[in-house]
């Protein structure tokens, strides 16, 4: 039943983002707006760490992010490789290209990559700089990988810009409902999805604060590529 409920609040959470992000990129524009190379690029950097997963027995050891073991790369690998399980797999595999298209469209491919190179990150050192190094956020097996976190981050930082750009009461306790629920499920279920959302929120939150008086929504409408997404589109 505990184990239930967890992916339930943890899906929850997903859907508020999405649902946050579909309020500020008008999805009657999708077929006007850029190719999200950047989201596009790091599903096909999951799809690439779960080929090696099955073609190499050795992968997860060599790239996960286990304290264990010894290697520079280990914090950015360890976020395209997954955890047993084709649920959970799937799972992270569509809700990056999900979030990641989202993200993209709002905040550009600079600052997209930025913000999930900082989920994928953040979470640790400050766990580490305010639990210590042996915290359960950095020796529980399930934090070893997984993309997961660093996507939960880049969507609850959409969802901390929706605060400011809000425009109506419900899209502020949509925007409020992330690092509320979040919290929520890290007290109770210990569940480092919440933590990393209101992280992650917390800094869309302080990125829009600092971009919002000479930010353009819809700047990707504006200049439109010489390849709209639309172009890929069945017509």
């Amino acid at each position: 039943m505990a184990a239930l409920l967890y992916n339930i609040v943890t899906g929850a959470l997903i859907v508020i983002m999405i649902n946050a992000a579909k309020t500020m990129v008008d999805l009657t524009t999708l077929r006007s707006r850029r190719i999200p190379w950047v989201a596009i690029t790091l599903t096909v950097l999951v799809i690439i760490g779960l080929v090696l997963q099955t073609t190499w027995s050795g992968a997860t050891d060599a790239l996960d992010s286990n304290p264990a073991h010894h290697g520079w790369w280990r914090p950015l690998t360890s976020v395209f490789i997954q955890s047993p399980g084709l649920m959970g797999r799937l799972w992270n595999l569509v809700t990056i290209a999900i979030i990641g298209a989202f993200a993209e469209w709002f905040w550009g491919s600079r600052l997209t990559a930025a913000v999930f190179l900082a989920g994928a990150l953040l979470p640790h050192y400050i766990g580490v700089l305010l639990l210590g190094s042996h915290n359960e956020a950095s020796t529980n097996p399930r934090n070893f990988c997984g993309s997961s976190g660093a996507t939960y981050f880049l969507g609850a930082a959409l969802t901390g810009a929706l605060l400011l750009a809000a425009t109506s009461t419900p899209q502020r306790l949509l925007a409020l409902a992330v690092p509320a629920l979040g919290l929520l499920t890290w007290f109770l279920q210990d569940n480092a999805h919440g933590l990393v959302s209101a992280e992650g929120w917390v800094l869309g939150l302080l990125i829009f604060a600092a971009l919002r008086p000479r930010w353009t929504f819809n700047r990707d409408l504006v200049h439109a590529p010489r390849t709209p997404i639309g172009a890929l589109l069945p017509r």
